[in-house]
Formats: C-alpha cells, sequence, structure tokens
C-alpha cells in the first residue's frame, strides 16, 4: 500500500472545499441589507438614480472573486453600511463575466475584481476602488462621490 503523501492531502482538500463550499449569490441576496437594483443594464439604474436624484454604486465583480466574497459576507449585510448606502445610492451589483459585465468591464477599463464604482446619473465615474473596500473604507468613497456630486451639479 502506498503512503498518502501530505501534497495529496492538500489537493484533495482543496477540490473538495472548491467544489462544494462556495455559496452561490442567490442565498447571499436574502442576506444581503444593501438593496440591489435587479437589472439586466446599467441604463435603468442611472434613469432610476436620476428620478431619485441620487448617485449609483456599482459593484463589478466575479463568481470566482475570493476579495468579493469577503464583501458579500462581511460589507453588504451591515445594517448601519447598508442604511447609509441605501439611503444615498442606487445600488447595483454586476457579474463581470456574464451578461452586460463583459461590456462594462471594457467601458469602465476594469482591471481587477471587485472594482466598485460610484457612478452620476449619466455614467460617469464620480470615484472607484479596486479591490475590496471594508466599512470605513467604502463610505469615505460614498462621502467623496456625494461631495464630488454637489462641485459638478453646482
Amino acid at each position: 500500500m502506498k503512503p498518502i503523501h501530505s501534497f495529496s492531502i492538500v489537493c484533495y482538500c482543496f477540490l473538495i472545499m472548491s467544489c462544494g463550499g462556495s455559496k452561490d449569490l442567490a442565498e447571499n441576496e436574502d442576506r444581503f441589507k444593501f438593496d440591489f437594483i435587479e437589472s439586466k443594464t446599467l441604463a435603468p439604474v442611472l434613469d432610476l438614480a436620476k428620478a431619485e436624484n441620487k448617485l449609483v454604486f456599482v459593484d463589478l465583480y466575479a463568481d470566482w472573486c475570493l476579495p468579493c466574497k469577503l464583501m458579500e459576507e462581511d460589507v453588504f449585510t451591515h445594517e448601519e453600511t447598508a442604511d447609509f448606502m441605501n439611503a444615498n445610492f442606487i445600488n447595483y451589483k454586476v457579474d463581470g463575466e456574464k451578461g452586460e459585465g463583459p461590456d462594462l468591464v471594457m467601458i469602465y477599463e476594469v482591471q481587477a475584481y471587485p472594482t466598485l464604482l460610484f457612478l452620476d446619473h449619466r455614467g460617469r465615474v464620480l470615484t472607484r476602488k479596486m479591490g475590496a473596500a471594508y466599512h470605513r473604507e467604502l463610505l469615505e468613497l460614498a462621502e467623496e462621490a456625494i461631495s464630488l456630486k454637489d462641485l459638478t451639479t453646482r
């Protein structure tokens, strides 16, 4: 009988965790405190932002992206952060590899996941962040976008 090598065990554990351990976005959506708008395209989201005089927060993510999953687990489920974001933004979550996602990735020159965009109602970027942002940083980015909106509407 051959001895089992530790490398084989590590590979086997990784395979098991990667196949069955991930949560589906639909399962997470039930726990999200952020009110993410469901839309297949960005245009209706921008229209809603204009109608409600809000900015748009876009989370461009990928299913395989660990920092994206951490944001789903820790940030998008946080009630206080969500209260601020829901009051001031139309929140939109887009898989960068499906549907309209690849087009948005090209238009907004996304280099990594997640990419967080704060847009005005015309789709212009007010501020952006490449990579995950936790509560304080996300709120700082949001405040920056709000202050830029105020400067551009004068």
